[in-house]
Protein backbone atom coordinates (compact mmCIF):
# COMPACT_ATOMS: atom_id res chain seq x y z
CA UNK A 1 0.00 0.00 0.00
CA UNK A 2 1.53 3.38 -0.99
CA UNK A 3 2.29 5.90 1.73
CA UNK A 4 -0.58 8.32 2.43
CA UNK A 5 0.46 11.92 1.76
CA UNK A 6 -1.29 15.12 2.87
CA UNK A 7 -0.67 18.79 2.42
CA UNK A 8 -0.22 20.08 5.96
CA UNK A 9 -2.35 23.17 6.60
CA UNK A 10 -1.07 24.89 9.73
CA UNK A 11 -3.32 27.95 9.93
CA UNK A 12 -2.36 30.81 12.22
CA UNK A 13 -2.38 29.75 15.87
CA UNK A 14 -0.22 26.64 15.52
CA UNK A 15 2.86 28.38 14.07
CA UNK A 16 2.40 31.59 16.05
CA UNK A 17 1.33 30.30 19.48
CA UNK A 18 1.74 26.51 19.66
CA UNK A 19 4.46 25.32 17.27
CA UNK A 20 4.75 22.25 19.50
CA UNK A 21 1.58 20.97 17.80
CA UNK A 22 3.24 21.08 14.37
CA UNK A 23 6.37 19.38 15.70
CA UNK A 24 4.32 16.69 17.47
CA UNK A 25 2.14 16.11 14.39
CA UNK A 26 5.20 15.56 12.21
CA UNK A 27 6.59 13.02 14.68
CA UNK A 28 3.30 11.16 15.12
CA UNK A 29 2.36 10.99 11.45
CA UNK A 30 5.87 9.89 10.51
CA UNK A 31 5.67 7.12 13.11
CA UNK A 32 2.36 6.07 11.55
CA UNK A 33 3.76 6.05 8.00
CA UNK A 34 1.92 9.18 6.85
CA UNK A 35 3.73 11.91 4.91
CA UNK A 36 3.01 15.57 5.67
CA UNK A 37 3.89 17.94 2.83
CA UNK A 38 4.61 21.64 3.31
CA UNK A 39 1.83 23.74 1.81
CA UNK A 40 3.76 26.63 0.26
CA UNK A 41 1.78 29.81 -0.23
CA UNK A 42 -1.04 28.95 2.18
CA UNK A 43 -2.67 31.82 4.05
CA UNK A 44 -5.22 32.20 6.86
CA UNK A 45 -8.10 29.74 6.37
CA UNK A 46 -9.86 32.36 7.03
CA UNK A 47 -11.77 32.16 10.35
CA UNK A 48 -15.27 30.80 9.63
CA UNK A 49 -17.24 32.59 12.32
CA UNK A 50 -15.84 36.04 11.57
CA UNK A 51 -15.14 36.25 7.84
CA UNK A 52 -17.95 33.90 6.85
CA UNK A 53 -20.53 35.91 8.76
CA UNK A 54 -19.67 39.24 7.14
CA UNK A 55 -18.96 38.31 3.52
CA UNK A 56 -19.58 34.75 2.37
CA UNK A 57 -18.06 35.15 -1.09
CA UNK A 58 -14.83 36.74 0.18
CA UNK A 59 -14.51 34.10 2.90
CA UNK A 60 -15.03 31.30 0.38
CA UNK A 61 -12.61 32.89 -2.11
CA UNK A 62 -9.76 33.03 0.41
CA UNK A 63 -10.44 29.48 1.54
CA UNK A 64 -10.74 28.28 -2.07
CA UNK A 65 -7.38 29.81 -2.93
CA UNK A 66 -5.85 27.54 -0.27
CA UNK A 67 -7.73 24.58 -1.71
CA UNK A 68 -6.36 25.27 -5.19
CA UNK A 69 -2.80 24.92 -3.84
CA UNK A 70 -3.61 21.35 -2.83
CA UNK A 71 -5.50 20.70 -6.05
CA UNK A 72 -2.45 21.73 -8.06
CA UNK A 73 -0.29 19.26 -6.13
CA UNK A 74 -2.83 16.46 -6.22
CA UNK A 75 -2.92 15.64 -2.51
CA UNK A 76 -5.64 16.08 0.13
CA UNK A 77 -5.28 18.54 3.01
CA UNK A 78 -5.06 17.73 6.70
CA UNK A 79 -5.17 20.26 9.51
CA UNK A 80 -5.03 20.18 13.29
CA UNK A 81 -7.32 23.17 13.87
CA UNK A 82 -11.10 22.93 14.19
CA UNK A 83 -11.64 26.42 12.76
CA UNK A 84 -9.32 25.86 9.80
CA UNK A 85 -11.00 22.54 9.13
CA UNK A 86 -14.42 24.22 9.19
CA UNK A 87 -13.42 26.90 6.68
CA UNK A 88 -11.64 24.57 4.29
CA UNK A 89 -14.05 21.62 4.53
CA UNK A 90 -17.17 23.79 4.40
CA UNK A 91 -15.90 25.81 1.44
CA UNK A 92 -14.87 22.65 -0.41
CA UNK A 93 -18.30 21.13 0.24
CA UNK A 94 -20.29 24.26 -0.61
CA UNK A 95 -18.41 25.00 -3.81
CA UNK A 96 -19.03 21.45 -5.00
CA UNK A 97 -22.78 21.84 -4.43
CA UNK A 98 -23.53 25.53 -5.00
CA UNK A 99 -23.10 26.56 -8.63
CA UNK A 100 -23.78 30.24 -7.95
CA UNK A 101 -21.21 30.50 -5.16
CA UNK A 102 -18.64 28.55 -7.18
CA UNK A 103 -19.09 30.91 -10.14
CA UNK A 104 -18.60 33.98 -7.93
CA UNK A 105 -15.54 32.49 -6.26
CA UNK A 106 -13.95 31.39 -9.52
CA UNK A 107 -14.54 34.86 -10.97
CA UNK A 108 -12.44 36.24 -8.11
CA UNK A 109 -9.82 33.52 -8.39
CA UNK A 110 -9.45 34.15 -12.13
CA UNK A 111 -7.88 37.51 -11.29
CA UNK A 112 -4.87 35.62 -9.85
CA UNK A 113 -4.88 32.83 -12.42
CA UNK A 114 -6.54 30.20 -10.24
CA UNK A 115 -9.70 28.09 -10.45
CA UNK A 116 -11.45 25.90 -7.90
CA UNK A 117 -12.05 22.46 -9.45
CA UNK A 118 -13.21 20.37 -6.50
CA UNK A 119 -10.66 17.59 -6.93
CA UNK A 120 -9.34 17.11 -3.37
CA UNK A 121 -10.72 16.38 0.11
CA UNK A 122 -10.05 18.02 3.47
CA UNK A 123 -9.32 15.96 6.58
CA UNK A 124 -8.96 16.94 10.21
CA UNK A 125 -6.09 15.15 12.00
CA UNK A 126 -8.81 13.31 13.97
CA UNK A 127 -10.52 12.05 10.80
CA UNK A 128 -7.25 11.01 9.22
CA UNK A 129 -6.15 9.14 12.34
CA UNK A 130 -9.45 7.34 12.82
CA UNK A 131 -10.52 6.58 9.24
CA UNK A 132 -7.23 6.24 7.35
CA UNK A 133 -4.74 5.07 10.00
CA UNK A 134 -6.96 3.23 12.45
CA UNK A 135 -7.00 2.72 16.20
CA UNK A 136 -5.13 -0.58 16.05
CA UNK A 137 -2.06 1.02 14.51
CA UNK A 138 -2.20 3.96 16.93
CA UNK A 139 -2.29 1.56 19.89
CA UNK A 140 0.58 -0.41 18.37
CA UNK A 141 2.74 2.72 18.17
CA UNK A 142 1.93 3.76 21.76
CA UNK A 143 5.09 2.15 23.11
CA UNK A 144 4.95 4.28 26.26
CA UNK A 145 1.25 4.13 27.17
CA UNK A 146 0.24 6.85 29.60
CA UNK A 147 -1.04 4.52 32.29
CA UNK A 148 -2.21 6.33 35.39
CA UNK A 149 -2.79 9.63 33.60
CA UNK A 150 -6.32 10.94 34.26
CA UNK A 151 -7.43 12.55 31.01
CA UNK A 152 -10.41 14.75 30.23
CA UNK A 153 -11.20 15.72 26.66
CA UNK A 154 -12.56 18.82 24.95
CA UNK A 155 -13.61 17.92 21.39
CA UNK A 156 -14.51 21.50 20.44
CA UNK A 157 -17.20 22.60 18.05
CA UNK A 158 -16.32 22.93 14.39
CA UNK A 159 -14.80 19.67 13.23
CA UNK A 160 -17.97 17.61 13.65
CA UNK A 161 -20.76 20.20 13.38
CA UNK A 162 -23.19 20.38 11.67
CA UNK A 163 -23.33 16.61 11.97
CA UNK A 164 -25.98 16.22 9.25
CA UNK A 165 -23.57 17.72 6.71
CA UNK A 166 -20.12 16.71 7.91
CA UNK A 167 -21.11 13.21 9.05
CA UNK A 168 -17.84 12.88 10.97
CA UNK A 169 -19.35 11.85 14.29
CA UNK A 170 -22.51 12.31 16.34
CA UNK A 171 -21.89 15.74 17.84
CA UNK A 172 -24.28 15.02 20.72
CA UNK A 173 -22.73 11.64 21.57
CA UNK A 174 -19.25 11.68 19.97
CA UNK A 175 -16.85 8.77 20.30
CA UNK A 176 -14.13 9.13 17.63
CA UNK A 177 -11.95 11.71 19.40
CA UNK A 178 -12.39 9.94 22.75
CA UNK A 179 -11.25 6.61 21.30
CA UNK A 180 -8.17 8.17 19.70
CA UNK A 181 -7.21 9.78 22.99
CA UNK A 182 -7.79 6.53 24.87
CA UNK A 183 -5.40 4.80 22.46
CA UNK A 184 -2.65 6.71 24.31
CA UNK A 185 -3.30 4.53 27.35
CA UNK A 186 -4.57 7.41 29.49
CA UNK A 187 -7.70 6.99 31.61
CA UNK A 188 -10.72 8.87 30.25
CA UNK A 189 -12.58 11.06 32.75
CA UNK A 190 -16.14 12.02 31.69
CA UNK A 191 -17.59 15.31 32.94
CA UNK A 192 -20.90 17.12 32.52
CA UNK A 193 -19.79 20.06 30.34
CA UNK A 194 -17.43 18.15 28.05
CA UNK A 195 -19.29 19.24 24.90
CA UNK A 196 -19.82 22.95 25.59
CA UNK A 197 -17.73 25.55 23.75
CA UNK A 198 -14.37 26.50 25.27
CA UNK A 199 -15.61 30.10 25.14
CA UNK A 200 -13.26 31.51 22.53
CA UNK A 201 -15.12 30.80 19.28
CA UNK A 202 -17.13 33.17 17.13
CA UNK A 203 -14.88 36.09 18.12
CA UNK A 204 -16.27 36.01 21.68
CA UNK A 205 -12.75 36.00 23.11
CA UNK A 206 -11.87 39.06 21.02
CA UNK A 207 -15.07 40.97 21.83
CA UNK A 208 -15.45 40.14 25.53
CA UNK A 209 -12.77 38.01 27.13
CA UNK A 210 -14.59 37.85 30.48
CA UNK A 211 -17.67 36.31 28.85
CA UNK A 212 -15.42 33.84 27.03
CA UNK A 213 -13.82 32.90 30.35
CA UNK A 214 -17.25 32.24 31.88
CA UNK A 215 -17.51 29.24 29.53
CA UNK A 216 -13.98 28.10 30.34
CA UNK A 217 -14.52 28.36 34.09
CA UNK A 218 -17.77 26.41 33.82
CA UNK A 219 -15.90 23.60 32.05
CA UNK A 220 -13.16 23.52 34.66
CA UNK A 221 -15.64 23.55 37.57
CA UNK A 222 -17.58 20.74 35.93
CA UNK A 223 -14.37 18.76 35.59
CA UNK A 224 -13.48 19.29 39.26
CA UNK A 225 -16.95 18.05 40.20
CA UNK A 226 -16.12 14.86 38.28
CA UNK A 227 -13.00 14.33 40.36
CA UNK A 228 -10.51 16.33 38.31
CA UNK A 229 -7.94 15.27 35.74
CA UNK A 230 -4.22 15.59 35.09
CA UNK A 231 -4.59 16.74 31.50
CA UNK A 232 -7.28 18.11 29.21
CA UNK A 233 -6.87 17.09 25.56
CA UNK A 234 -8.29 18.97 22.58
CA UNK A 235 -7.97 18.66 18.77
CA UNK A 236 -7.89 22.47 18.32
CA UNK A 237 -5.13 25.02 19.02
CA UNK A 238 -7.59 27.87 19.58
CA UNK A 239 -9.35 25.78 22.23
CA UNK A 240 -5.91 24.93 23.61
CA UNK A 241 -5.09 28.63 23.83
CA UNK A 242 -8.34 29.38 25.66
CA UNK A 243 -7.93 26.49 28.11
CA UNK A 244 -4.20 27.08 28.67
CA UNK A 245 -3.98 30.88 28.87
CA UNK A 246 -7.50 31.04 30.25
CA UNK A 247 -6.33 29.59 33.56
CA UNK A 248 -4.10 32.61 34.12
CA UNK A 249 -6.83 35.01 32.99
CA UNK A 250 -9.47 33.35 35.19
CA UNK A 251 -7.24 33.93 38.20
CA UNK A 252 -7.16 37.63 37.30
CA UNK A 253 -10.89 38.07 36.56
CA UNK A 254 -12.45 35.60 39.02
CA UNK A 255 -9.73 35.03 41.63
CA UNK A 256 -10.04 31.29 41.02
CA UNK A 257 -7.08 28.98 40.49
CA UNK A 258 -6.85 25.85 38.31
CA UNK A 259 -3.96 23.54 37.51
CA UNK A 260 -4.83 21.58 34.37
CA UNK A 261 -2.21 20.81 31.76
CA UNK A 262 -3.67 21.31 28.29
CA UNK A 263 -2.52 19.13 25.40
CA UNK A 264 -3.37 18.92 21.74
CA UNK A 265 -4.15 15.35 20.71
CA UNK A 266 -0.93 15.24 18.70
CA UNK A 267 1.09 16.21 21.78
CA UNK A 268 -0.67 13.48 23.78
CA UNK A 269 0.11 10.87 21.13
CA UNK A 270 3.71 12.04 20.78
CA UNK A 271 4.23 11.37 24.50
CA UNK A 272 2.55 7.97 24.22
CA UNK A 273 4.67 7.13 21.18
CA UNK A 274 7.80 7.60 23.31
CA UNK A 275 8.86 11.10 22.31
CA UNK A 276 10.23 13.37 25.03
CA UNK A 277 8.42 16.67 25.83
CA UNK A 278 11.53 18.66 24.91
CA UNK A 279 11.69 16.93 21.52
CA UNK A 280 8.60 18.74 20.25
CA UNK A 281 8.57 21.83 22.47
CA UNK A 282 5.90 20.94 25.01
CA UNK A 283 7.91 22.91 27.53
CA UNK A 284 6.77 26.15 25.84
CA UNK A 285 3.19 25.73 27.12
CA UNK A 286 2.05 28.47 29.44
CA UNK A 287 0.99 26.05 32.17
CA UNK A 288 4.43 24.44 32.05
CA UNK A 289 6.17 27.80 32.37
CA UNK A 290 3.82 28.77 35.23
CA UNK A 291 4.56 25.51 37.06
CA UNK A 292 8.02 24.39 35.96
CA UNK A 293 8.72 22.30 39.02
CA UNK A 294 5.89 19.78 38.56
CA UNK A 295 3.72 19.91 35.45
CA UNK A 296 1.25 17.04 35.51
CA UNK A 297 2.21 15.61 32.14
CA UNK A 298 5.90 15.55 33.02
CA UNK A 299 5.41 13.94 36.42
CA UNK A 300 3.10 11.28 35.05
CA UNK A 301 5.15 10.82 31.90
CA UNK A 302 8.21 10.03 34.00
CA UNK A 303 6.17 7.55 36.06
CA UNK A 304 4.95 5.91 32.85
CA UNK A 305 8.55 5.44 31.67
CA UNK A 306 9.79 4.00 34.94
Amino acid sequence: MPKQSFYHFLGCIIPHRYPSIEAAAKLVFKDLGVELLDMEGATCCPAPGVFGSFDRVTWATIAARNLTIAEAGGHPITTGCNGCFASLWDTNHELKHDDELRAAVNENLAEIGREFKGTIEVWHYVDALYSLVGLEKIREKATRPLKGVRMAIHPGCHWMRPKQVKKKDDSEHPHIFKEICEASGAEYVPYKDELICCGAGGAVRTADVKTALDFTKQKFDSLLEAGGADVVVTPCPFCELQLDMGQVEIQKFFDAEYHFDILHVMELLALAFGHEPEEFGLTTHLQYMQRKNQPNWKRLGIEARA
